[in-house]
């Protein structure tokens, strides 16, 4: 195992103390595993919570901040934050204004925030759920029943996180990030085994000369297995996947993201790939954004992940945002 760490027993305690020297407006608290905002609670705005396994860097702490996420639990290693810091977030940020939760479908993270969110109730803080379930390439899988919640939840985040920032209430938010959610789809790619830092080498078999099409982000099983492609194919393979499920009529904003092992020397030609396929499945697009944003450690592979907008949508994702991992309009 070559890894920049000290022991795989304390990986997720020190980036969080990285953080913590790395960004002094945000608050992190190492000891009880939350990431947020300075200056919480703030009057009169909803707040977004959201977390999940680490090991999805910058996913989701990196996304804390003005027009986001205004707090984050990490979890171990690809394993769900415990309902205490989910509750502690809650009542840290809680403004009286209620507080969005933003759940990635997966079963610890579902059961894990549906506890908190009842222990959060039970002390009078009024809570609303998303889940996001957006990845097109398996109906069930090792983790989740349903749908895994991959890269959407970037736009989920985003966009829900840009309507709180202007005072919408509760109900608004939480029916933005619904949306979000119903009109996003993703299909991702892996083209190497992740290794996590307690295994300290790769979790599953992936010979040399195959690609798991359809890969979750713990490295689940995908649709199938096949021998090498090119760029161009995995993209037309990859577009037709989404493209095909959610049936966009209008433009779409479009995430091409890196699983954490992809230089970006790829995933921009594999990003002018997939803008090719869109274009000749007459899909216009109204953003991009090309880099790693929801990973797997090492993993190396992309995800493509497209959602249909109307203007008010575009707008919120146009407003600005001012996060560690997402930054403009500031």
């Amino acid at each position: 195992m070559r890894m920049l760490i000290n022991v795989p027993e304390t990986v997720v305690a020190d980036a969080l103390r990285g953080m913590s020297v790395t960004y002094p407006d945000l608050t992190v608290d190492v000891e009880h595993r939350v990431v947020m905002r300075k200056g919480v609670p703030y009057e009169g705005k909803v707040a977004l919570v959201s977390g999940g396994g680490s090991g999805h860097e910058p996913l989701h702490g990196g996304f804390v901040g003005r027009g986001m996420l205004t707090a984050a639990c990490p979890g171990e290693v690809f394993t769900s934050p415990v309902p205490d810091q989910m509750l502690r977030a809650a009542a840290a940020v809680d403004s009286g204004a209620g507080v969005l939760f933003v759940v990635k479908n997966y079963t610890g993270d579902v059961l894990n925030f549906d506890m908190a969110a009842e222990l959060a109730e039970d002390e009078g803080v009024q809570v609303a759920k998303v889940l996001v379930n957006d990845d097109v390439a398996v109906t069930d899988s090792l983790y989740t029943a349903g749908r895994r919640g991959t890269g959407a939840t970037l736009f989920v985040e985003k966009i829900a996180g840009a309507a709180a920032e202007e005072g919408a209430p509760l109900d608004r938010v939480a029916a933005i990030a619904h949306q979000v959610n119903e009109m996003s789809r993703t299909f991702g790619v892996a083209l190497s085994a992740v290794t996590t830092p307690a295994k300290g080498g790769p979790t599953f078999d992936l010979p040399d000369g195959e690609l798991e099409l359809g890969i979750g982000i713990h490295g689940e099983p995908g649709r199938e297995r096949r021998g090498m492609m090119t760029s161009g194919e995995i993209a037309d393979f990859a577009v037709d996947a989404v493209v095909d499920d959610l049936r966009p009529d209008g433009p779409v904003l479009l995430l091409v993201n890196g699983m954490g092992a992809t230089p970006l020397l790829e995933l921009y030609g594999f990003a002018a790939e997939v803008h090719r396929v869109l274009a000749q499945r007459q899909v216009p697009v109204a953003r991009s954004l090309v880099g790693n944003y929801v990973t797997s450690l090492d993993m190396a592979g992309a995800s493509v992940t497209i959602c249909q907008v109307d203007e008010e949508l575009l707008r919120l994702w146009d407003a600005p945002v001012a996060t560690p991992a997402l930054r403009w309009g500031c």
